[in-house]
Formats: structure tokens, C-alpha cells, sequence
């Protein structure tokens, strides 16, 4: 049975619900719905499961985007209705015929819900009952043809006589008779193809037909692709340019003096105080602190670009019907329109290091919000393509919730405790150095730091986190080696309570994904310690294992956790990021899969560059 069927606008005014299903859903799935799936741009789902304590939702949606409408059925998993795709297309077409951007109230839908509603769970009864029937029909029908080769075997086996041809006879008559009922089933299951949504009367005929039918469609498109194959070859053979050699840009490296000496391993005595320099006043203001300046370089070559897409469309389609559609618009987009804008969308993401399947994910999710919206004048569809995914790119790489750690710091210093950062990730992507640049910053705002050495499993992991924070004049507690992690970090955690520090940054040893005892743990210490930020350590480098590397990390902090409400990954710390040039993919790969936000970038060595990622110059690098 259908729990609710809901109707409201993208800016998520309520329309119109079914009173007749006002039943009291257990949780919230349509919240869930908006939160998790539609602002993340995966409303090119199909459908979405939604589990409560006591129940299991399945929801369905579509939209019309010209009006700016939102259809969600929800209907227990367990029920697999087949009428609701009908039913919220057939809601869909009713109600957009009565809507008015002023009107708030539709009462009078009711009555024309209730209808739709029995027509669609009619149209679903006589599905059912026609694969019923249709099943022996096949099964008899494949009886009658095996006695038929069976008859025509033995008569061919026999002697020629003037009975035998009139048997030849009977069995040519049957076998045209064969053909031509074969014809007569072909045509219905072409009719059905080509008009899918036929009226009460043929729909068992339409049905059972369908089940053995092959699809028209798939054919044509192949046929379709195997054209497009033959014209792309011929353009390339006759259009063929010596391309030119890619070659890697310099470094250029700001215009600072080198420094004299680069090994900072100082004799120190054993106090380890009788040499130590401060490095703030070497090494100058964190990135943290100054805005980025975005090029316009890119949006030249989006222009450029823009201009070629147009150059092909034109040569597609024809001069005259190009300008007429430009200056006339279309009337509706459809997918067919869509999908070599997006494609070609998809193949740039992919080579921005996008993960293959967020990269569909997403452009499934752009055709969804466009299809059946209508095309402005003076636009083109690879333009208004390019516009869609770059406002879906910029809603999933801009923070959901704030990420201003030094107000946080603030409020809990108020509550008289330490602010607690735990750094977890792969090895060797640079936990420890970037923990470093996250102090340097936090020091150079008045607020007290204090390092917690807690990788006690790699050797020298120890010696070199002492290092930075003999550098940076910063406490740090270690127990040394072989230690449990979980109970150095509450150690730890004690004595930045006592000592008075603001901030404890825990250093964690770097483990794979699927090493259980170690991830274990670091569920663990995560259980037992409550950080107030889980930092995922992540490479820009990596393209298809940063989803691995987040997905598993999530998923095994959720199973090895005791607690009902496990603490999964807050943010994300990005490092390497100066060594990957325009491969920037590795971001949005990460947000997309984890939803947690990219809150630090690393991009050098030194203990200033660390910055805020800029969302604005990621997109426009990402769509370039």
C-alpha cells in the first residue's frame, strides 16, 4: 500500500499530500530524501531506500523541471508496487495543468488523485494477470512448433507418391500459415514498442506481447552508433593534424632568496632547550590567512570552447536550423538532446582524475534536473549542460555546515576543555607533516597547541613529530613504541587539560583500508577518546581509490565501533595538492562519496602552505 505521496517546489514549499494516506511515517525519509540524495546530486537514482527503527521505506520521484516540482511517493519496501512509476507520471502530467505559481492550496486535486490512483493500480492488476497467462501460451505454442518439425521430418523421410505431395503441400501451407502468424505477433510487439501507454482494452494484448518481443529501441540505437562510428573514422582519416607534443610546464618558484641551510637537525642539549629557533618569524604568514585570486584565464577557454561546441552543432544540424532554434528556442528538452553534451562532460571530468562512476552518477543527475525544461532563446543546449553541472559542482563541494575551527576552539575553551583533532589515513600521504602545518597555523592565532603522538607502530614516526614540535616550540606527549593508541591520545588528552592547551592534534600510524586489526584500532581510540574532528588525510594524486580509500574507512568505523552512533569522518585534509596540475578530480571524488567537506590543502612543504580549498577555481578547473 502507498504510505504518502507528496507534492511541493524546489525551494521546498508544500503543495499538496493525500490526506487518505496521512499515515504517521516512522522517521523523516522525505528529509532524508532532500538532505542525502536530491542536494547531492543523485537524483539520477532510480529509487531511494530509506530504513527506520520499526520500518523500510522505498521512495520514488520525478520532476518537472520547467515548473520547479517535486513528485515523492513512498510505499513500503516490502510491498515492490508496480503502479507508482504510473501513477507519478500520470500526477505529474494532471497536476501541472492545474498549477499556478500563486496558488497554495489544491484541495480539489483529491478527487482527481483518487481516480489516477485506481486507474494505475488497474493498469498494474492486468500486468499481473497477463504474465499469468501468457506463460503457458509460450510453453504451448513451443509444443506445436516442436511437433510440427517433427512431422515435417518423417515426411521427408518417406517414399514420393501423389500423397505425399499433398502432404508437402499441407506442410507448406502450415508454415507460411507459421509466418505469417509470426508476422501478425511481430507487428503487435512493434505497435506495443512504438506506443507503449494504450488504453484498457489492448493492454493484456500489449503486454503479452512484450514479453517476447526484442526491443526496437536497443536496435536503432546501435544501428545509430554503429553511423556515428563510421562518420567519426571517416572525419578522422580525412581530418588528420600532427599533434602537437605535450610538454610539463617549469616549476616557477616564488621569488624569495634561497635559504642557506636546509638541515634543521641542530645540536641541541639534553634539556633539548639550548638551541631552539622560532620559525614564525622565518617563515611568514600560513596561506590559511589570504584569499586566493582566481585567473580569468579559464573563462577564456570556456568561451573558446563554448565556440567550438557551437561550430560542431552547426555543422550537425545545418545553419538554418541551428539559428531558428536559437533565436526561436526549443520547446522541451529531451534526453536525446542531452546526451552528447554530456558525454563529452563526462570524458573532461574523467580526465580531471573523476572517478568513473561519480562522473556518470553526476551527469545522470544533471539530465534529470533538465529533461522536459524548456531551452531559452539565443542559447545553446551544450552551454545550458555546461550550467547545470557547474551550479551541481559548486553545491557539492561548498560546505553543508561551518567549518571555522578557530570559533569552535573558541567555544570549547569556553567550556574549559581541549579541542580534540584526530589526523587518520593511508600511509605515506603525509599525516604527520600536515599536522605540523595545521599547529603552525593555530599557533600563529594566540591559541595553544599540543602534539600527541600516537603512532606508535611505524618506526621513527615518534622522533619526527618531536622534531616538528621542537621546531614550532610546541608540547607534545609520547609514550614511545608498542603502546595502545587509544590510551596514549586519553593520556594526552588529560594532560592538555591540566597544562591548560586549547587544542590537541593526535598523530595516528597511516593503514590501509582493509587492514582490520589496525583499523580496529583506530576505532577504538575514536570510541574511546569522542575528537571533536576526525580528519581523513587523502592524496590529490589518487583518481578511483580515493572512493576505496573514504567508503571503507566510513564503513569499517561503523561496523568495529561499539557505540549505536559511530563517529565517522568529519573533513578532509588534501595534500600534494601543488604536484597535480589540473587533475583536481581527486576532490570532488572524495566530497561526493563521504560528504564531508575538504576543510584544509596542502600544496608544499614549508609550514605555510596550507589553504582553504576554493570551490570557485576547482569547478572552473574541473568544466575547462
Amino acid at each position: 500500500m502507498l504510505e504518502q505521496l507528496l507534492i511541493f517546489t524546489r525551494g521546498g514549499l508544500i503543495l499538496w499530500t493525500c490526506k487518505e494516506l496521512g499515515n504517521a511515517l516512522k522517521g523523516s525519509p522525505i528529509d532524508t530524501l532532500i538532505r542525502s540524495c536530491l542536494l547531492e546530486e543523485r537524483s539520477g537514482a532510480a529509487s531511494y531506500n530509506y530504513d527506520a527503527p520499526g520500518a523500510a521505506y522505498t521512495l520514488k520521484w520525478t520532476f518537472h523541471n520547467d515548473l520547479g516540482l517535486v513528485f515523492v511517493a513512498v510505499y513500503q519496501r516490502i510491498l515492490h508496487l508496480l503502479y507508482v512509476d504510473d501513477l507519478l507520471a500520470m500526477v505529474k502530467r494532471e497536476f501541472s495543468e492545474i498549477y499556478d505559481p500563486k496558488r497554495t492550496l489544491y484541495n480539489d486535486f483529491d478527487d482527481v488523485f483518487q481516480q489516477l490512483r485506481k486507474e494505475a493500480e488497474a493498469r498494474a492488476e492486468e500486468m499481473k494477470k497477463s504474465k499469468q497467462v501468457s506463460q503457458p501460451i509460450s510453453n504451448n505454442m513451443g509444443k506445436k512448433q516442436g511437433q510440427v518439425q517433427k512431422s515435417g521430418i518423417q515426411g521427408g523421410n518417406k517414399k514420393k507418391s501423389s500423397g505425399e505431395s499433398g502432404n508437402d503441400g499441407e506442410d507448406g501451407e502450415n508454415v507460411k500459415g507459421r509466418k505469417i502468424e509470426n508476422g501478425h505477433t511481430n507487428g503487435k510487439n512493434f505497435a506495443a514498442d512504438r506506443l507503449p501507454s494504450m488504453g484498457n482494452v489492448n493492454g493484456k494484448e500489449n503486454v503479452s506481447s512484450n514479453n517476447g518481443a526484442f526491443d526496437v529501441n536497443k536496435l536503432q540505437k546501435l544501428r545509430a552508433k554503429g553511423s556515428k562510428k563510421v562518420d567519426t573514422v571517416t572525419n578522422k582519416s580525412s581530418k588528420e593534424e600532427p599533434k602537437k607534443k605535450v610538454t610539463k610546464k617549469n616549476r616557477v618558484w616564488d621569488d624569495s632568496p634561497k635559504e642557506s641551510k636546509l638541515d634543521f637537525t641542530d645540536p641541541v642539549g639534553e634539556n633539548g632547550d639550548e638551541n631552539m629557533v622560532v620559525v614564525a618569524a622565518d617563515e611568514g604568514e600560513s596561506m590559511m590567512d589570504k584569499d586566493e585570486i582566481v585567473s580569468s584565464d579559464s573563462e577564456t577557454e570556456e568561451e573558446e570552447d563554448a565556440g567550438k561546441d557551437s561550430k560542431i552543432e552547426t555543422k550537425k544540424k545545418g545553419w538554418f536550423s541551428s539559428m531558428f532554434e536559437s533565436i526561436a528556442g526549443k520547446a522541451n528538452l529531451e534526453k536525446a538532446d542531452l546526451e552528447p553534451a554530456l558525454k563529452a562532460l563526462k570524458d573532461r571530468l574523467m580526465t580531471k582524475n573523476v572517478a568513473e562512476e561519480i562522473a556518470e552518477k553526476l551527469c545522470e543527475s544533471v539530465a534529470a534536473s533538465l529533461e522536459g525544461k524548456k531551452l531559452a532563446s539565443f542559447t545553446r543546449i551544450s552551454s545550458t549542460v555546461q550550467a547545470a553541472m557547474e551550479g551541481a559542482l559548486v553545491r557539492i563541494l561548498t560546505p553543508r555546515r561551518s567549518i571555522d575551527i578557530l570559533r569552535d576552539v573558541h567555544a570549547a575553551k569556553e567550556q574549559r576543555k581541549p579541542y580534540v583533532v584526530v589526523f587518520v589515513g593511508v600511509n605515506g600521504v603525509g599525516k604527520s607533516t600536515n599536522l605540523a602545518k595545521v599547529a603552525y597555523w593555530l599557533q600563529q592565532h594566540d591559541i595553544k597547541v599540543m602534539m600527541a603522538a600516537c603512532d606508535t607502530f611505524r618506526s621513527g614516526a615518534v622522533e619526527q613529530l618531536r622534531t616538528h614540535a621542537r621546531r614550532l616550540q610546541i608540547p607534545i606527549f609520547e609514550k614511545g613504541y608498542e603502546k595502545d593508541p587509544a590510551i596514549v591520545a586519553k593520556e594526552a588528552i588529560q594532560e592538555a587539560t591540566r597544562n591548560g592547551s586549547d587544542v590537541v592534534l593526535v598523530d595516528t600510524a597511516g593503514r590501509m583500508q582493509d587492514n582490520e586489526p589496525l583499523m580496529r584500532a583506530l576505532s577504538k581510540l575514536i570510541y574511546l577518546n569522542s575528537p571533536d574532528l576526525v580528519l581523513f588525510v587523502g592524496e590529490a594524486l589518487v583518481g578511483n581509490d580515493a572512493v576505496d580509500q573514504l567508503m571503507k574507512f566510513n564503513q569499517k568505523l561503523a561496523d568495529l565501533s561499539p557505540s549505536p552512533n559511530p563517529r565517522l569522518i568529519d573533513g578532509i585534509l588534501l595534500t600534494k595538492f601543488d604536484t597535480i596540475d589540473d587533475k583536481v578530480g581527486a576532490a570532488l571524488s572524495m566530497v561526493y562519496v563521504s560528504g564531508a567537506p575538504v576543510m584544509f590543502v596542502g600544496c608544499g612543504q614549508s609550514y605555510t602552505d596550507l589553504k582553504k580549498l576554493n570551490v570557485k577555481s576547482i569547478v572552473k578547473t574541473l568544466l575547462k
